[in-house]
């Protein structure tokens, strides 16, 4: 998402009629897929059931907003501007029933209920409520709050609107994007409060693309941010008053009237350290809350809802679920505050999804809805929007209930009593920390990486909880925590995802279970990692000196699309010839070319897929035969080049990029012809 709803699906895409090459038709060769991990799937399926809701064949159901409405009722918007009432969402076996109820909106991307009656939508350009005065089921009076200011760029969007405690109206607008200045009108990039009579109160800046935003039942006000330029990773930050996320654009018109933001745009720092190093020299620089790590927890940060269900949902109410329109899945976050900041831990939910999950939506009966688009990005999942169900079967899984952090370490709470022999073993778990770079390109690479031994593990007496001590511990960075080796009770069940993401802002006070060791400092020092860059066999930048002269003269050139597409899906060489391969990166987000031996190329995707915090120092390039050659990951305007011979064997051979999410669209066939 790097992207999706972030910054990248925004481009406008013809999904349907547009063209198609004669490759494109073939399954054996453009169309080839893997699928997301299946034995994963189905058994997230056990726990929590997911439906896919029929849609019209009449409707392109490119959800953008979901209210949940008494009776049983939905009210769906969608990015295309329409309004529809759904029926029978939540029958056994659902037929829903959908009324138009509004059309004609400028991309609206959020719906709440308006306490006076009706409902308000963010639109593009406004606050519009919304009203249905003669009850008749079709909207017949549209009124406009308040307007913001556009100029015109495809990536200004609004999201929201949410209501705040004081009765005003929250929305965040997006930056605009591939344009010199990306806030070219006020208040692009910044988090606002609308009155009820229509006056704007700048509240925070810096924001990139906040896909979508909440306030929880205890009055935190959270964003969901997507990767890119000075957003090294997805994330979700509290916004308060006077805050600054970290994109410089906003900060144009933080000289305005009403400002609550005292940066500049050249107070930013340059230095590309990561943003824990900076603090001091940026007042008001807001650390997230907690970090998404990209292609692990999604690539494309989207929709936020908290569970208010009281238990009806499982095991984790107040918990916060975020969507992932790239990887179509679902995290979770748990939350706690230490010395006055929030933080929290990050974790797989459940994945495999019909498309790219943009909206979530959660009543007080338990019941989740997700709202579907892959429209401008791309997703994993076989449609192209939806709308679905997901429920609590009533089984329990063996799963992290909660981490919370200690002045030394973590308590691990679970779900389920673990089984004792398992769980008292120290290589039962791995800590490790990691951040990312704070700078201009567009999002970064895991930094500064270092392990955290375990030193010693405490089980609670009721075996729910496991506090482990540890030393490296920083702060301002984000910890994996796993624990692959713990069993359940009766030593038999794994964790069902046993990996988590604890973003430690602060390392609280109280008593420590390992003593303070003395060499701690110079033990914990991290290791430069190679440059990923770097000329290697398969990623060979120089011609080789055998090369003849005129040899390596034929130059191949491969762009991108919009929408997540290479420019051409088939390449044609002959066999033995020798090849300059030039990738221009056109698009908004990361890509790399990986040239695979025949018939491989999905299962190569979908093993960079499972590479984790160690993908991006190796270009997200799995270790197999299966790679002949690639390219470097690729930032966005940019371009890299590579210089091979073609295979000696005539053939059909896959080109993708590996990027995580991407192969499934962005994929083609390099053609070597006999000699």
């Amino acid at each position: 998402m790097k992207h999706l709803i972030s910054f990248s699906w925004i481009f406008i895409v013809l999904v349907a009629g547009g063209m198609r090459s004669a490759m494109a038709q073939n399954p054996s060769e453009a169309e080839r897929f893997a699928p997301p991990n299946r034995a994963l799937i189905e058994k997230e399926e056990r726990y929590w059931k997911r439906t896919s809701l029929p849609v019209p064949d009449d409707i392109v159901l490119e959800v953008s907003g979901i209210l949940q409405v008494r009776g049983h009722r939905l009210l769906v918007v969608t990015r295309r501007g329409e309004i529809y009432w759904v029926d029978g969402a939540y029958d056994a076996h659902p037929r829903p029933k959908f009324t138009l109820f509004a059309s004609g909106l400028h991309e609206p991307l959020g719906i709440t209920a308006a306490p006076s009656g009706g409902y308000y939508v963010a639109q593009r350009e406004e606050i519009t409520h919304i009203i249905d005065r003669d009850n008749d089921g079709r909207a017949d009076e549209f009124n406009t709050v308040c307007s913001f200011p556009i100029s015109g760029n495809y990536h200004e969007y609004a999201f929201g609107p949410v209501i705040a405690p004081n009765g005003n109206l929250r929305v965040t607008l997006n930056v605009g994007f591939g344009s010199p200045t990306q806030s070219a009108v006020p208040w692009r990039g910044w988090a606002l409060e609308v009155t009820p009579d229509g006056q704007m109160i700048p509240i925070a800046a810096g924001l990139r693309s906040p896909a979508d935003h909440l306030i929880t039942s205890n009055g935190l006000w959270l964003y969901s941010e997507n990767q890119g330029e000075w957003s090294g990773s997805g994330r979700v930050t509290e916004i308060q008053p006077g805050d600054f996320m970290g994109h410089p654009a906003s900060l144009a018109w933080s000289k305005l009237p009403g400002s609550t933001v005292a940066l500049r745009p050249d107070d930013v720092s340059q230095t590309g350290q990561p943003m824990q190093e900076v603090l001091g020299s940026m007042p008001g620089l807001k650390r997230p809350t907690v970090w998404l790590p990209q292609t692990i927890l999604g690539i494309s940060t989207a929709g936020l809802v908290e569970d208010r269900s009281g238990g009806k949902f499982g095991p984790y109410t107040g918990q916060i679920f975020v969507g992932d329109q790239g990887q179509s899945k679902v995290m979770r976050l748990s939350l706690e505050k230490v010395k006055e900041v929030w933080q929290g831990a990050a974790y797989s939910f459940k994945e495999g999804f019909d498309c790219g999950v943009l909206r979530l939506s959660m009543g007080e009966e338990g019941v989740m809805f997700a709202g579907e688009t892959a429209r401008g990005w791309g997703s994993v999942g076989p449609r192209q929007y939806g709308l679905e169900r997901v429920e609590w079967t009533g089984e329990v899984p063996f799963e992290f209930q909660e981490i919370v952090a200690q002045p030394d370490g973590f308590i691990l709470r679970f779900t389920q009593p673990v089984d004792l022999v398992s769980a008292e073993n120290p290589a039962s778990y791995s800590v490790a920390g990691f951040t990312y770079s704070y700078h201009s390109k567009y999002g970064s690479p895991p930094v500064n990486r270092l392990a955290c031994p375990i030193r010693r593990v405490q089980v609670a007496p009721d075996r729910k909880s496991v506090r482990i001590g540890a030393i490296c511990l920083r702060e301002g960075y984000v910890h994996e925590i796993k624990a692959p080796g713990v069993r359940s009770a009766d030593g038999a069940e794994p964790l069902v995802h046993p990996v988590a993401y604890y973003t430690l802002n602060e390392i609280p006070g109280g008593d420590r279970l390992i003593p303070v060791e003395t060499k701690e400092k110079e033990f914990c020092v991290p290791l430069v990692p190679p440059s990923a860059a770097k000329s290697t066999r398969k990623h060979p930048t120089q011609p080789p000196l055998e090369w003849r002269p005129k040899e390596g003269e034929r130059t191949l050139l491969l762009g991108t699309l919009p929408g997540m597409k290479f420019d051409q899906e088939e390449l044609v060489l002959t066999a033995g010839e020798t090849v300059q391969f030039v990738f221009r990166n056109s698009d908004d987000m990361l890509h790399n070319v990986v040239i695979c031996r025949p018939g491989t190329g999905q299962a190569v995707g979908a093993t960079a897929m499972t590479m984790g915090i160690d993908g991006p120092e190796h270009n997200y390039v799995p270790q197999t035969d299966d790679v002949l050659y690639h390219t470097a990951l690729t930032q966005p305007d940019s371009t890299d080049r590579i210089f091979f011979t073609a295979p000696e064997q005539p053939g059909a051979y896959d080109y993708i990029c590996s990027f995580p999410g991407h192969a499934a669209t962005m994929k083609g066939i390099l053609r070597v012809r006999a000699r």
